[in-house]
Formats: C-alpha cells, structure tokens, sequence
C-alpha cells in the first residue's frame, strides 16, 4: 500500500481532539484546546473557518446534518449545541461532571459519554437530555454503534467494554477486563462481526461478537495508548492512532500491519496522534501538535 502526505491543516492554537465530517465527503470540522471549532474544505485547506469559540477544551464532536447543528463537548463536562444557521439559539448545558470524551448520532437521538461514568440520550429537536445511565465508576471515553445488531459498544477506563441496546440502553453484555488498562478506542467492523478494541495498555484487541464475545486476536500494536480506530470506506483497511506518534494502516481481513507513518520519515505527527477519520477522499489525523493532515492512499 502506498500511503503520500497530500495537505496539513494549521491554524489552531492548541491540541486538537476531535474530527467530523461534514455536510459532505470533502468537508469536516475539527475541534480542539482552543475551544475553536472549525470547518475545513478538502479543496481548500488553507483556510479554515472558524464556526465556534466555547467555554473551555473541545473533547469530542459531532454534526448533525438533518438539524445543522454541531455537537460538542468540552473538558468540564459542558455539552454545546451549535447552532449552524442561528448562533443565536445556540445552548451551553452544563451536564456530566467531568470531561465529555465521545458523542454519537443515532436517529433522532445524540449519546454523550462522561468522565462521570455517565451515558447521556439527548433529544435532537429540543436539545435537552431525556436519561442518563450510570454505567460505570470512572471515565467512559468512546462509543460506536452497530445498526444491524441495534447496538452500542462503550469503552471505560475501568477497563471494560459494555454493550447496550441502541434503543434501551439496556445493558446486554460486558467484557470484564477487556484491556489491562483504560479502553480508549473502539470499533465495529463493517459487517458488524467482530469489535475492534485498543486501550491505553498499546494492546489491539479484536473480538468475535459472533462467537460469545470471544477475544480472536490480541497484539502490541503501538508503543503507548491507541487513541483511534477506524475503518476506510470500503472495509478493507482500518488505522490506529497512538499517543506514540504514530498512524497505522491495517488489513482488515488478515490483520496485518500494512504502514506505518510517523513523523521525520513520513512528515506525520511529532505528538501525539488524537483522531482520525476516513473519507472517501483520504486519511484524516489530528494531533497535540495543532495540526491536521490529510493522507492519500492508493485506494482512495
């Protein structure tokens, strides 16, 4: 596989966290320490714009295209409802007690995790929370969603991995022990089969959701905390992204490492790597050195 740097986006003023995408495939927002909010172009990235300034640190983000609203959540536990036509009926909600560290759409509904332990399900329309559901004792930090298992897969810091119902919140299952350490990463494959996993012990982990929850594969897979998963647009391929600095690029059927890019060789990151997300267009990273870059990959 053959993996060129295409474009780095500068212009924020601190450690970036969080990428969306936006109203289409070549456009996406990013989030970061600064409290800014900004809209990037692929066509264009040499210019930003700057779409939100906040209260505090930008944790996570997410854009609901069908209410043109963006949704983000900062360090304090503050959940922000950006308005994208109207700044004016934008709403700040204090609500978890600590750090929102995911959010994620599903239907009508937005699901923010806490540093509190706490799963939020808020009304898009009204922009108020309707439940929240004390899942753990420590930080929950990602979430994804199978849809053909009507599923919700949540990380903690405790180490485990729960599994709710996408419409309840009823707990399912939990993996006990998932990670050594905190689970800071997670991700269901394309086909819904297996969950891909990887915590602040460098470990990947992949599980068959088929087969009982059953751990398939473990590895190293990087020198520190896996920060990100994703997969690309056609399944083929996921990346993983580390507090080491580094990207890398997988075979998703056989697992195997496929390229690494890192910083002096490949003119990656010199911190650590946050976020990633894929677009049809290329491999998007943020990074603690308040860049973003856009990698082109052979199959894009």
């Amino acid at each position: 596989m053959q993996v060129k740097k295409q474009a780095q986006c500068t212009g924020h003023n601190a450690a970036i966290f969080a990428l969306a995408q936006g109203e289409h495939d070549r456009e996406f927002y990013s989030a970061a320490g600064d409290a800014w909010v900004v809209k990037w172009n692929l066509d264009n990235l040499e210019l930003g714009q700057l779409v939100a300034k906040v209260e505090a640190q930008v944790f996570s983000l997410c854009f609901l295209r069908n209410a043109q609203k963006i949704v983000a959540g900062n360090m304090n536990g503050g959940v922000h409802w950006i308005d994208l036509h109207d700044p004016n009926l934008t709403k700040n909600i204090a609500h978890h007690q600590k750090g929102v560290f995911d959010i994620l759409a599903f239907n009508d509904f937005v699901f923010t995790l806490g540093g509190d332990g706490k799963i939020t399900r808020w009304e898009v329309d009204g922009m108020r929370s309707l439940e929240s559901y004390q899942l753990a004792n420590q930080a929950l930090r990602a979430i994804d969603l199978c849809e053909k298992r009507n599923e919700l897969a949540v990380a903690c810091s405790n180490g485990n991995i729960y599994f709710l119902d996408a419409k309840t919140l009823e707990l399912r299952h939990t993996i006990l022990g998932a990670h050594q350490q905190s689970v800071f990463s997670l991700r269901y494959s394309p086909d819904g089969q297996h969950l891909l996993s990887g915590g602040r012990d460098a470990h990947l982990c992949v599980w068959d959701l088929e087969k009982d929850f059953e751990k398939i594969s473990t590895q190293p897979a990087h020198w520190y905390t896996i920060n990100s998963i994703v997969f690309s647009p056609d399944g083929r391929y996921f990346a993983t992204a580390s507090r080491d600095k580094t990207l890398k690029i997988w075979d998703a059927k056989g697992l195997e490492l496929l390229k690494v890019l890192e910083g002096g060789r490949d003119g990656g990151h010199f911190n650590s790597v946050n976020k990633l997300l894929w677009l049809p267009a290329g491999l998007l990273s943020c990074s603690d050195d308040r860049t973003v870059i856009l990698w082109k990959t052979d199959e894009a």
